[in-house]
């Protein structure tokens, strides 16, 4: 006897319900439904599909008939009743007010509030008669703000903070004082990465198994520190860089020779130069260096604490995941041909960074910095 429950599976569907079935991440009742309706659409009888999925007729007929009334929807379970809440929403709010508050600011040793800190609290209170550390946290996972979240961050206190971040935009912009830059105008976003440590491990590493991730060995021996200065062509996508003993003026001195006896920068009409505020480039003197040497060389000073304005700080995060860690070099011989290699890599296949924040986004994020001082203030 044929179904009452015809359908034609649409294309999008078919693909939609193959790919639950072929997922290693689907729920095994998503799997199974989707098997069922598949199997209806090539005309297979509800036994035969019972046999195959080792359940029972009514329940392949209770998915066809729910996915032939209602589609990829039907195939969801119902929504339950469930038990009442015993916690008002009143009770809730409190709850999440309560987590929204420093414990310090209410005479508690705490730094933060965990479930269970928050359970005892809101009794203590006596906001809530009883609450376990798990409502607490169905409560918070629902609530829109996220009060155990957080992320360091500092206040711009640069006070030309707009000027200088819009003019290092619109250059990423190819923009400057309002014209656009001419084809052989050039922008470079340069920096150095200090600190870097010739790590050797007291062990080799163990390879991975079954069950098992690497493993790399935690104790090391010091090699020695050197500094990489980088200057990244923002939109050529190639860097020059240079390997220096440790950072200062004359290592930076250095890059910016190397880069600018370099065509296309040589016989360029201007170059800019994208720095921050560091000790090997920093202030009025670096610039009147920077023009004295090379006249068609502009450099432009990020405002303080702005480095994530900087792009050549995306390249050193790449080179970081990339090529240094984990740390294991022989010596700093090592280390400086491991980066000046994975340099000359990248450049034979890197493309521009997909750099979206303008000067749009720059006024946004100041019109609520604003916003957030009034409301302090």
């Amino acid at each position: 006897m044929s179904s009452p429950y015809v359908f034609v599976l649409a294309d999008v569907d078919r693909a939609t319900l193959q790919g639950r079935v072929r997922s290693g991440r689907t729920a095994h009742r998503d799997r199974v439904r989707a098997q069922i309706v598949l199997s209806a659409d090539q005309g297979v009888s509800h036994a035969k599909i019972a046999t195959d999925l080792g359940i029972c007729p009514d329940t392949v007929r209770k998915w066809r008939k729910r996915f032939a009334v209602r589609g990829l929807d039907g195939l969801k379970d119902a929504a339950r009743g469930g038990r009442p809440r015993r916690i008002t929403a009143l009770e809730r709010a409190e709850v999440t007010a309560l987590a929204c508050t420093l414990p310090a600011e209410t005479g508690l040793p705490l730094s933060r509030f965990s479930a269970g800190d928050l359970a005892t609290e809101v009794r203590a209170r006596g906001l809530v008669a009883a609450i376990s550390p798990s409502s607490v946290r169905r409560i918070l996972k629902a609530a829109v703000i996220k009060p155990w979240q957080s992320r360091s961050w500092i206040f711009p206190r640069d006070p030309a903070f707009a000027v200088k971040a819009s003019r290092v935009l619109n250059l990423y912009a190819r923009i400057w004082n309002g014209r656009p830059l001419e084809a052989d105008e050039y922008v470079i976003s340069a920096d150095e990465k200090s600190q870097l440590q010739a790590l050797r491990r007291r062990h080799p590493d163990l390879a991975p198994g079954p069950g098992r991730t690497r493993r790399t060995e935690f104790e090391y021996r010091r090699g020695g520190t050197l500094a990489y200065f980088a200057a990244y062509d923002v939109h050529r996508a190639q860097v020059i860089g240079q390997i220096a003993p440790k950072t200062g003026i004359e290592p930076f001195t250095t890059l910016v020779q190397a880069v600018m006896t370099t065509e296309p920068y040589a016989s360029a009409r201007r170059v800019f130069w994208i720095v921050d505020n560091g000790s090997s480039h920093n202030g009025q003197p670096s610039i009147d260096r920077m023009t004295a040497a090379w006249p068609n060389a502009t450099l432009v000073h990020l405002p303080i604490h702005a480095s994530w304005l900087n792009q050549v700080e995306i390249y050193f995060s790449i080179l970081q995941r990339k090529a240094i860690s984990p740390s294991d070099f022989e010596d700093l011989d090592a280390l400086a041909e491991r980066i000046l290699a994975f340099e000359e890599r990248y450049n034979a296949t890197a493309s521009p960074f997909d750099w979206t924040y303008t000067t749009t986004d720059l006024n946004a994020y100041l019109d609520r910095l604003n916003t957030h001082e009034k409301r302090a203030a």
